[in-house]
């Protein structure tokens, strides 16, 4: 059954009692509230399988619900099917406990549901208040008055507890977190009553995590049905008053916080039992190295006046060198030196015993140097292109575009880091942006792959990539070359190098 286009308007209902902030899931009352939303039996099906088969779901007022799973599990396609971005072939949404059709996201909205994603919607060259105000601004007898449009987003910020926040800065001057709260900020303008956040953490600091939260708990208590996804189970289990687990398109079960430890949490997302997950650990350590003989790479002195002092950084062969630091420390920065996104103004680097110069992409990708960015969406990505042609792009653009790839070999290689990486949907004529995040970034490592690098430097590698995968984007940094990668389980991020 499809359900046809158009919306239907719900009477927003008394406001609903809820617990005190903090985890406390002593506190939750037995017996919740009805449920703001609920959706029952949903299945959607896409050209090349069936994306989600037959799911529930239930958001209470009051409560952060984490909807949990492995890349292509199916959350992805669950959110847009509740912001009326997917049209489901099965199944209801009622909200209240009245059905409605959700033609469009537009339709989503006006029942009071509203989603701040990991990619953020924001204008980079706008002001946070324009941004938080967009399509609300403040209208006089003259058009838009800008200064009543900066005082309100001004009080929905403080509202927030965001206070602190200059609704006249340029957001391209603030940082990740302070972007992500703009975004939420900019979603609660419509006072909505349900908030998606779509990995919401995947590239904050363990205090900007925590300011974060503040402001989540501070929504819950206000009686907003949260739905918070993410692949960070310590967070997971912090935060949530309630968890349900997908896995292959099908729900797995609805469980509270307290009932499952991490492994059996993760367990559970993978099919997996916890010996198995104790032998993939046991493997992680075994792996480690010594470096033998000479540096494959050696970068001395390198540097950018006002970003980054000099660095001094070797790389053996078969090594994973990890670069931590807190955001803003510099991490980013050398990363993008190291592989010509942007220019030293200073320094050395050797590669094979050989001095080189790499000041631009097209250097780096010259010598086998490859950079997977953290901003998969503005650097990496090309979400028109299907998975097929975002996999074979920096090897074809390596050989020269005057000497195509022969058909047979193209396949190959392309089927050869699908099946290697789990990207689902596996049809590698998939349009890479129709892809979920953490398949999005299993595409970009395939690609870089596929040149067979000298040294790959990863800045936040497993950003929205599932528990299982991380494992294999690890073990594959090891066989590998030379990487570098950024890992964002800890206060301090890391970036690692291997050679």
């Amino acid at each position: 059954m499809r359900h046809a286009r158009g919306s239907t308007t719900i009477r927003p209902t008394g406001p609903t009692a809820v617990p005190a902030p903090g985890s406390a899931q002593a506190a939750r009352p037995h017996a919740p509230a009805r449920p703001t939303v609920r959706m029952r039996g949903i299945t959607v099906a896409f050209p090349n399988g069936v994306a989600l088969d037959g799911v529930d779901l239930d958001l209470h007022p009051g409560e952060v619900h984490a909807l949990l799973g492995e890349n292509g599990a199916g959350k992805s396609t669950l959110i847009k099917a509740l912001l009326g971005v997917h049209r489901i072939d099965a199944g209801e949404i009622l909200v209240d406990g009245e059905p409605v059709r959700l033609g469009g996201p537009a339709d989503a909205r006006a029942l009071g549901i509203q989603a701040a994603f990991q990619e953020s919607h924001l204008v980079e060259n706008l002001s946070v208040g324009e941004n938080v105000m967009l399509g609300h601004e403040a209208r006089g007898r003259l058009g838009i008055s800008w200064r009543a449009t900066h005082a309100r987003a001004a009080a929905m910020l403080a509202e927030l507890g965001l206070a602190d926040l200059d609704p006249r800065d340029r957001l391209a001057d603030l940082s990740p977190a302070s972007r992500q709260l703009v975004s939420i900020a900019r979603a609660m303008v419509d006072r909505p009553r349900v908030l998606v956040l779509d990995e919401p953490t995947s590239s904050l600091d363990a205090d900007d995590v925590a300011r974060l939260f503040q402001v989540i708990r501070r929504l819950r208590d206000q009686g907003v049905a949260i739905l918070f996804v993410s692949h960070f189970l310590e967070q997971v289990l912090a935060l949530s008053d309630r968890m349900t687990i997908l896995r292959g398109g099908v729900k797995e079960g609805d469980h509270l916080p307290h009932e499952l430890d991490r492994a059996e949490l993760v367990a559970r997302m993978i099919g997996k039992d916890v010996a198995h997950l104790k032998r993939i650990g046991s493997e992680r350590r075994a792996h480690r190295v010594d470096p033998v003989g000479p540096p494959l790479y050696r970068a001395a002195g390198v540097g950018r006046r006002g970003m980054l002092r000099p660095v001094d950084l070797e790389l053996h062969p078969g090594e994973v060198v990890g670069i931590a630091g807190l955001r803003g420390s510099g991490r980013t920065e050398l990363a993008r030196l190291l592989a010509g996104a942007d220019r030293a103004d200073g320094g050395v680097v050797t590669l094979g015993g050989r001095d080189v110069v790499i000041d631009r992409p097209a250097d780096a990708l010259r010598n086998r140097v490859a950079l997977s960015a953290e901003d998969r969406g503005a650097e990496g990505l090309i979400g028109e292109l299907s998975v097929r042609e975002n996999i074979v792009l920096a090897l074809q653009a390596l050989r020269g575009w005057a000497h195509p790839l022969a058909k047979a070999e193209r396949e190959d290689l392309v089927e050869r880091h699908i099946e290697h990486f789990g990207i689902t949907p596996a049809d590698p004529v998939t349009p890479a942006g129709q892809l979920s995040g953490g398949n999005q970034q299993k595409v970009l490592l395939a690609r870089w792959l596929a040149i067979r690098p000298r040294v790959l430097i990863l800045d936040e590698p497993t950003r929205g990539v599932d528990i299982a995968r991380r494992s294999t984007s690890r073990r594959t940094s090891r066989s590998s070359p030379s990487r570098a990668s950024r890992s964002s389980s800890s206060p301090a991020r890391s970036t690692s190098s291997c050679a």
